[in-house]
Order: structure tokens, then sequence, then C-alpha cells
């Protein structure tokens, strides 16, 4: 070969000398994420472009652009439907039981609708999404069809990431051949399949709650909250206090929202990883307090995400209320 392969413009933009490197463009992430989730890259390149591009730091411009590829790359692309919440589930090690999921049980107990998406995660040791879900009788679709279909009866619809993108999904298995996570694991967290109005994050590392702030405004998603969240996933620390990143109508602030308890150790670990623990946690037949803040404090940022004019001491009040109100005889 004489001529330099399509794709090795990306690698340089990024490998050159220390003086000469940049970040890419919108546009230059776009095209270079089309091309790989194309399979027109060869594996050397893929494992050069993803490492160069964690070493340097990826900005909130790449990261949307590289939603923007995997959105092209939808299954199903035409399909629409109506949903209030997007709330991503990609964290792959579950060291803490999936508590988040009764807290989007009780959302769509208030009419909104809500697609959660992801990925399977480790099951071995640790306690993902989906056995959760499937406990609840959540709908689990093999499309964004039959998603969009199920969002017409159900309120809370979960749709795995091989199904409508699965392209990006062998991306996610190159975690084990490199080591460590890459760009993929970041803005597959941004992907909102029907572009819901209000979005859900929760993060492993702070750091990166400024990085999804900017990649959602460059997506020009009209509403987020964004906060490091137990385990990486969408649920709140009830023992201290989480400074979430926020978009309000496409506007950027910081919220600022106390602990909710005095207690400042819970050997979450120490649980049955059991899914059924969610179960019996809903009916009432186990007392864990500060599970149950941890239920209704995700539920409250939900609400405040909703209705901005809740304060927080308002959000929380509701939720508790809602929590209270559940029909604990729901799931027999």
């Amino acid at each position: 070969m004489t001529e330099d392969h399509p794709f090795a413009q990306y690698v340089r933009i990024l490998g050159k000398g220390p003086k000469m490197w940049r970040d890419m463009t919108f546009e230059e992430a776009r095209a270079a994420m089309t091309m790989v989730l194309n399979k027109e890259v060869e594996p050397l390149q893929l494992g050069a472009f993803l490492l160069l591009l964690r070493r340097k730091g990826e900005t909130g411009e790449e990261l949307a652009g590289m939603v923007a590829a995997a959105r092209d790359c939808f299954t199903g692309e035409k399909v629409e439907a109506e949903v209030d919440f997007d709330w991503p589930s990609y964290a792959d090690r579950h060291r803490q039981q999936p508590w988040f999921v009764l807290a989007a049980l009780l959302l769509a107990d208030q009419g909104y609708k809500i697609l959660m998406h992801g990925i399977a995660g480790y099951a071995d040791g640790f306690a993902p999404t989906r056995p959760a879900l499937d406990l609840f009788g959540v709908p689990q679709c093999a499309s964004r069809a039959e998603a969009a279909e199920a969002l017409k009866t159900q309120n809370l619809v979960y749709l795995g990431l091989e199904y409508f993108c699965p392209a990006l999904q062998d991306l996610f298995e190159l975690r084990p051949f490199l080591g460590v996570r890459t760009a993929v694991n970041t803005f597959g967290r941004d992907l909102n399949p029907f572009r819901a109005r209000y979005q859900l994050q929760g993060v492993f590392h702070p750091p990166y709650k400024p990085l999804h702030l900017e990649t959602a405004r460059a997506l020009h998603q009209p509403s987020s909250m964004i906060f490091k969240g137990g385990g990486g996933e969408v649920q709140r620390n009830p023992m201290k206090p989480v400074l979430v990143d926020v978009l309000v109508e496409g506007e950027a602030e910081v919220q600022e929202w106390p602990a909710m308890t005095d207690q400042s150790v819970y050997k979450w670990r120490e649980e049955d990883l059991s899914p059924t623990w969610l179960l019996e946690m809903w009916r009432g037949t186990l007392d864990l307090p500060v599970p149950e803040l941890a239920i209704t404090g995700t539920l409250a940022f939900a609400l405040k995400m909703a209705e901005p004019a809740l304060s927080f001491e308002e959000a929380e009040a509701r939720a508790l209320e809602i929590w209270k109100a559940r029909d604990k005889k729901r799931f027999g």
C-alpha cells in the first residue's frame, strides 16, 4: 500500500507530536465513528484511535459527533416514539443491587414514558439490570420498533444496545482486550434512542460530569441531569451531598443537593445480590433505610427535572409520598 488508508487521517489528528495533535471537530468525530461502525477500519487503527482518544481526553464536541454517528447507524431509523425520560444503564459491574429500577417503576407510575437502554453487564458475582427488570415484568424489546409499540401501552420499557446499534455493542466487547474503558463507554450513555426531552445520567467519576453536559448541549438536549451515581448508574447516593450538572431547557446550572441522612457508611456489597431483594423491598418485607433513600432520592431527581419549580425538599417529600403509596401487592 503506497497511499494512506482513509481512516489514517483521524489517527493522525490525535497521534501527532506533543505540539501538533489537536481535538477533532464534531464532523470529524462523526465521520471517524461512522467508519468504525461500518467496519471500514483495520483492527490496528481502531485500537490506536480509541486509546489515543482516551489518552488525550475526549471533548463534548467529539462525543456528540460519535453519538450522531451511532444514531445514523440505528436499526429501524425511521421508528419514532413519544418518550419523556431517557434512562441509560451502561455500568457492567454492579457491586450493589440496581435499586434504581424501583425508582424507574415509581416514575412510570406517575404517567411518564421511560425508555431504559443499555448493555447486559456481568452476572457472576454482580447484580445486573436486566434480571431485575425481568422480575418486575418490564418489557425487554428486541428492536426499536418493538420498543415503540410497547411504549403505547407500557410506561417503562427496556431496549438492549445490541438490538438497536449492534455495531456499537461490538465495541463494548473490546474492553477485555484493551484493558481500559474507552470513549464508547462514555458516549453510549448519551445515545437517547428516541430523543426524550429529559435525560438522566449517572457517571462513575465526577470529572466526567461537565463532559457529558458539553455533549448534551452539543446535541441540543433540552433537559439533562448528570451526577456521580452508585456503580455508575442513575442511582443517588443518599449519604453524601450531590453536585448535579443540569440542563434546564438548554440552560446550564449546578445543583447542590444535601445528603439525605446522617449515616455516612453503608456496606452495599454485603447485600445478597439476588434480584429478589428488590422484590422484597417493593413488598415492604425488607427494611433497608439507606437503599430506600437511594430509591426515593433518585426519584426526586427525576421529579425535579420534570418540574423545575419544585424545591429539593418538595421533590424529596413527593418522592417519599409516592414510595409510601405504592401498591405493595402489585408484583405477586
